[in-house]
């Protein structure tokens, strides 16, 4: 049997070389491609929200009523497990919200239109009761004053106040907007929660393969429960912390109290931001009505406290440690989407922040994301 030849020293060294130079090159190649893909996927997440920021008007009732359906589809769910009609159960929690939201409108309109209007002036009178406790900022302002002339300032704080001026005009002017924006998402939660769940399956139906099936399924499984846990809890949570601030502020005997707990509600879904302009708002309210600073400081004060017992142990134990979210990474996607949405973006930032977490457990090239923003 014939045998090849062997190999020569010098045959083997050009070889190896060989070898070396094509490994080389290949993991050059491999480094390109990698940039270009990172620079590719920051080009499209760019083009994304610069389509969010456009879209905005389309996106945040389709975003927001997403939500509400993902809170609501439990009771749905609940329902149709007792043999009663998905139509019919989504038609009547669709009823009872309106009612409430309507409601709710009907008793604070007026007194938040009140509050408004008095702004500008409340204001200007809130500054002189601050004077005993901050004296001598008091007294570098009353300096700096002087220099630039009182009749100056008289001009800018008239001309400023009649730019702030909140008028019932106005009012009648945005409530067809608010009136239509409220119906459409409305109607789209009531279609998401007929028609939510046979949409998901042919979502699961159209993968192409069986891994992305199971994927899909697990993903689709688990935010319907964890976000709708987090909405429900969420809801509950705000809704206990304004009725306390409410009652405490009752028990102070300060003026509109429900007002100011159904803003504590509303602003409590925005973390911290919220927290620190409720306690803001209290203090010029309490300022107001109190002609002693210190007692006005009180309502604001009591919220504090209470705030500080609900974000710091109250909901980090309801909700447990899969939900909890890095404070850093809450501000920082706070800080995009207020940016992006304004106040709608500010309010729907943690519950995307939770989508978005949850898929990317479920995706092996972005669980890096999931480890980042959690806690």
């Amino acid at each position: 049997m014939n045998q090849l030849p062997p190999v020569s020293d010098r045959e083997r060294r050009a070889g190896v070389s060989r070898v070396a130079v094509g490994s080389i090159r290949l993991r050059r190649f491999t480094r390109h491609l990698l940039g270009v893909r990172v620079v590719l996927n920051a080009l499209l997440v760019l083009a994304v929200l610069y389509t969010l920021v456009l879209a905005h008007g389309l996106a945040i009732p389709l975003v927001l009523a997403a939500f509400i359906g993902l809170g609501l589809n439990p009771l749905v769910a609940t329902a149709a497990r007792w043999h009663i009609p998905r139509a019919l159960a989504a038609l009547v929690l669709m009823l009872a919200l309106t009612g409430c939201i309507g409601a709710g409108v009907t008793l604070l309109a007026q007194p938040a239109a009140t509050w408004l209007q008095r702004a500008p002036t409340a204001l200007r009178h809130v500054a002189p009761k601050l004077k005993p406790l901050t004296e001598r900022l008091n007294a570098a302002t009353q300096a700096t004053q002087s220099l630039v002339g009182s009749s100056r300032t008289e001009r800018r704080s008239g001309s400023s106040a009649h730019a702030a001026m909140f008028t019932a005009w106005d009012l009648l002017q945005m409530t067809p907007r608010v009136l239509a924006y409220v119906l459409t998402v409305l109607l789209l939660v009531f279609f998401f929660l007929i028609y939510g769940d046979s949409l998901l399956r042919r979502l699961v139906e159209i993968s192409p393969t069986f891994r992305n099936k199971r994927i899909n399924v697990t993903l689709v499984r688990d935010i319907q429960t964890q976000v709708s846990r987090y909405l429900l809890t969420a809801t509950s949570i705000n809704v206990s912390l304004g009725l306390l601030t409410a009652a405490w502020l009752w028990w102070l005997d300060v003026p509109d109290p429900l007002l100011w707990g159904s803003l504590t509600t509303l602003f409590n879904f925005i973390p911290y931001v919220g927290g620190i302009t409720t306690t803001l708002l209290l203090a010029v309210v309490g300022l107001l009505q109190f002609p002693n600073p210190w007692h006005g400081l009180i309502p604001a004060l009591g919220f504090a406290c209470l705030s500080f017992t609900e974000g710091n142990f109250i909901t980090p134990l309801v909700m447990g440690q899969s939900m909890r979210l890095s404070p850093v990474a809450i501000l920082i996607w706070l800080l995009i989407w207020g940016w992006m949405w304004g106040i709608p973006g500010a309010l729907l930032a943690v519950p995307m922040l939770t989508c978005v977490k949850l898929a990317t457990e479920h995706l092996p090239g972005w669980r890096w994301f999931a480890q980042i923003v959690g806690r």
